[in-house]
């Protein structure tokens, strides 16, 4: 059982090390500021949904 968990790591690192292809930075900084863009922009849809939903709701049931 140890000696299947040590050849699990090692054959982990060399896939990793070897058969992996990171991103460079500057790939990786677009790929950032896209999932940044399409979170505000999923903020910005629910805040309106919310303030739309909150404006009938107030008509409906006046204070």
């Amino acid at each position: 059982m140890f000696k299947k968990l040590i050849n699990y790591c090692k054959e982990s690192y060399e896939e990793l090390v070897h058969k992996v292809s990171w991103p460079t930075g500057s790939e990786l900084y677009g790929h950032a500021v896209a999932v940044l863009c399409a979170s505000l922009l999923i903020a910005l849809v629910v805040f309106a949904m919310d303030s739309v939903f909150k404006a009938i709701m107030g008509f409906v049931y006046p204070n």
